[in-house]
């Protein structure tokens, strides 16, 4: 399953060149995927496929990746943004990317918390997640994770909190979150 949507996520730009390829380049003109939507895809293809698990839940496909603790530019009102550099003690960058499966498209304003569970089945860290942008849009933070070794990490998505255009009798798409887990994680100080 994972390796479907890894490769879904692929094939996405591909797809568009080959519409193209095939004579199609007049009614793609106005339309063909602009070089920084594919280059997201094609990135974060490669980091779920380096560092990452994907798991299928309704109508989403959930994607994580973990890191090293990163640094970000934080914004404080106004547009102004401060360096926050990583903390001492934080291990690990943890990235969620929600997907709409059905379009493919990475779901902006989604209320996400994680939480992440050793062995025992004991809840070591959990956080709300904030929204980034990078290569990819995802949604992140840093942990602090005291053991290295093998964890659970469950992620617990609400509904987007934007409106939906739409015919009165039909449910908005997403409009059921999902809880999904990923096993077997490696985290902790490398």
């Amino acid at each position: 399953m994972r390796r479907n949507a890894v490769l879904a996520l692929a094939t996405l730009p591909l797809a568009a060149a080959s519409l193209a390829a095939c004579g199609a380049e007049e009614e793609m003109a106005d339309s063909a995927v602009p070089a920084g939507v594919e280059k997201q895809y094609e990135v974060l293809a490669e980091e779920i496929a380096e560092k990452g698990k994907t798991v299928e839940s309704g109508a989403w496909t959930v994607n994580l990746i973990t890191e090293a603790a990163e640094p970000w530019h934080e914004v404080h009102g106004m547009g102004h943004t401060a360096f926050r550099d990583v903390k001492a003690g934080e291990t690990n960058h943890i990235e969620i990317i929600p997907v709409d499966t059905a379009s493919g498209r990475i779901v902006p304003d989604v209320p996400i918390t994680l939480e992440v569970i050793d062995a025992d089945g004991t809840v070591v860290a959990k956080q709300q997640l904030s929204f980034y942008g990078s290569t990819f849009f995802h949604y992140a933070d840093n942990f602090s994770i005291k053991e290295k070794g093998e964890y659970t990490i469950k992620a617990t998505l609400e509904a987007p909190a934007f409106p939906w255009h739409g015919a009165e009798d039909e449910a908005p798409a997403l409009s059921d979150g999902a809880v999904v887990e990923f096993d077997g994680v490696e985290l902790g100080a490398e």
